[in-house]
């Protein structure tokens, strides 16, 4: 029976889900630290693990300068046969990790987490706190392919698993039948940043002629929301693209479930591109179809089930939408294949059991 610790920040009990499934697994048993219960978990819900809620000092959203408030993480108690803590290696919490094991439970394996898919710059002490992570772990998971290139472009030769850090709770993200609607509707969920390039999907919008039955939504909160209110003003669009405010899970996939198709049009910064696209799998797993920029990750995560358009590029997903908005079979065909897709590759259950593989090649080694 190999002992896990795992760590992890998660903020919805979707995302938790995972934990079930690992702790399903017969050869293990696994022991929960995070910060604080996810926000939307039910009130005396049973696990069939232990969780021990851990305060995090600094912001909890924090992934680099945040750390947990305790020296020993139960190390001493627990003894893990290996820690698993879903942080950056370049995180004060994943040094922390790597010193309270190196004190309290020296034969454990610890598995770190990163989503940095460019190879961004770091002052000198980020750079030693993530040559001290790196050095102290035993493997790093990674969460897109391009995350796994930079750790070997840096001369990381340990093991290394790409595997998302959570999959879709398909319980609560299914296919629901809605009642047929006259208007054909484009959507988001997520951050209203610059960088998800939500100017780039009103500007696809003020550009596509056939936008007379069209409305775009977005769902979400952030500080592009007044310029982008500013550009569908001005672009006349104003009654067509309404925005809501964010919505716990369960509303996130009624949500989908109303929408004719889709959208993220990420653009890429000098320091952060597309690390996955979490929205897209939950969308596919709704049978919906879905449009993405070619930033980062997305291409790896919607394969062929969907289409992809050059980032930045308004004329280009004009085009993605117009093909989809004069072909319903081509529509029936995208969500179909996201469906499966999803299904092969990004339930919860499937993530654990590649983690779960992972641990035990990590304790073979």
């Amino acid at each position: 029976m190999l002992k896990i610790l795992h760590l992890a920040r998660y903020s919805h009990a979707t995302w938790a889900g995972k934990l079930d499934f690992l702790a399903t697994q017969p050869d293990l048993a696994l022991q929960h630290i995070c910060p604080a219960p996810p926000g939307d978990e039910q009130s005396g819900a049973v696990r069939p693990y232990r969780r021990q809620v851990i305060p995090i000092v600094g912001h909890v959203a924090d992934p680099h300068r945040a750390f947990y408030r305790t020296l020993t993480f139960s190390l001493r108690h627990f003894r893990p046969d290996l820690i698993h803590a879903e942080e950056e290696p370049d995180s004060l919490a994943a040094l922390q990790l790597a010193i309270a094991r190196r004190l309290w439970a020296p034969r454990a394996k610890l598995l770190l987490f990163t989503w940095q898919n460019l190879p961004r710059p770091r002052r000198w002490y980020v750079r030693a706190v993530m040559q001290a992570a790196l050095q102290a772990s035993d493997g790093i998971q990674c969460g897109n392919m391009e995350a796994a290139t930079v750790l070997r472009q840096m001369g990381y030769q340990k093991a290394i698993a790409v595997i998302p850090q959570v999959g879709v709770d398909i319980n609560t993200f299914r296919p629901r039948a809605s009642p047929p609607s006259p208007t054909w509707t484009i959507g988001y969920v997520g951050r209203l940043v610059a960088e998800k390039g939500l100017d780039t999907l009103v500007a696809a919008l003020a550009a596509w002629s056939e936008r007379a039955n069209v409305q775009l939504r977005f769902v979400g909160a952030g500080p592009q929301c007044e310029s982008l209110q500013a550009q569908a003003q001005a672009s006349g669009l104003a009654e067509r693209v309404k925005f809501l405010p964010p919505m716990p899970a369960a509303a996130v996939a009624r949500f989908m479930n109303s929408l004719s198709v889709f959208v993220l049009p990420s653009r890429t910064t000098r320091n952060w591109k597309e690390q996955f696209g979490r929205v897209l799998t939950e969308a596919m797993a709704c049978q919906v179809p879905v449009i993405g920029s070619d930033s980062g990750a997305i291409p790896e995560v919607i394969g062929d089930a969907g289409l992809i358009f050059p980032e930045g590029n308004a004329a280009g997903l004009a085009e993605c939408l117009h093909r989809l908005y004069t072909s319903p079979d081509l529509c029936r065909e995208l969500a179909e294949r996201g469906f499966v897709r999803v299904q092969q590759h990004y339930t919860q259950a499937h993530v654990a059991i590649q983690t779960a593989e992972f641990y035990r090649q990590l304790m073979t080694r």
